[in-house]
């Protein structure tokens, strides 16, 4: 039996049902067999409360403020470029992509925003941040931007949670 990616979820809030853990774990699997990443990789997820993302936030990238998602690759990837087998760890086999931090807070807030389900937000900034994980970026408002959109919504799409 093929090895499956390795997803651990950590909560430091209420709240976060197993339902949406497993949702977590379903975008993550979806994104990266979008992206045809076939090996078995490994991605950390943090669910945290505005204050804690906003001391991550401060911490790792000098940014004072709250946010909705963090990503820290792994791995120096350029978007459309898969991992290689040499970038998996000897010990477990797995490819660390990298590590993840949301915001459950903002996770709420947006959906209401936008009016749409927390599923679909937290699946979105799920997609996101896997999409960084892999390399793309969205600093520039033109064609990076553009193409990590399009990825997104690819995969919103195979998730059945496109915008309505």
């Amino acid at each position: 039996m093929a090895k499956r990616h390795y997803i651990p979820i950590t909560a430091d809030v209420d709240g976060v049902s197993e339902r949406a853990k497993a949702l977590i774990r379903k975008t993550v699997r979806t994104a990266l067999e979008a992206e045809g990443v076939t090996l078995p990789c490994e991605v950390d997820v943090l669910i945290a409360s505005d204050r804690a993302i906003k001391k991550v936030n401060k911490e790792q990238r000098k940014v004072d403020s709250a946010t909705d998602v963090l990503s820290f690759p792994a791995l120096e990837l350029k978007p459309g470029k898969k991992p290689k087998a040499s970038d998996a760890d000897p010990g477990t086999g797995l490819v660390p992509l990298g590590d993840m931090v949301i915001s459950y807070e903002r996770v709420a807030a947006q959906a209401k925003e936008y009016g749409h389900s927390k599923s679909r937000e937290l699946s979105y900034l799920v997609t996101h941040s896997v999409l960084h994980l892999l390399g793309y970026d969205h600093l520039d408002e033109g064609k990076q931007k553009k193409l990590m959109r399009a990825h997104e919504e690819a995969i919103m799409e195979k998730l059945a949670l496109q915008r309505p």
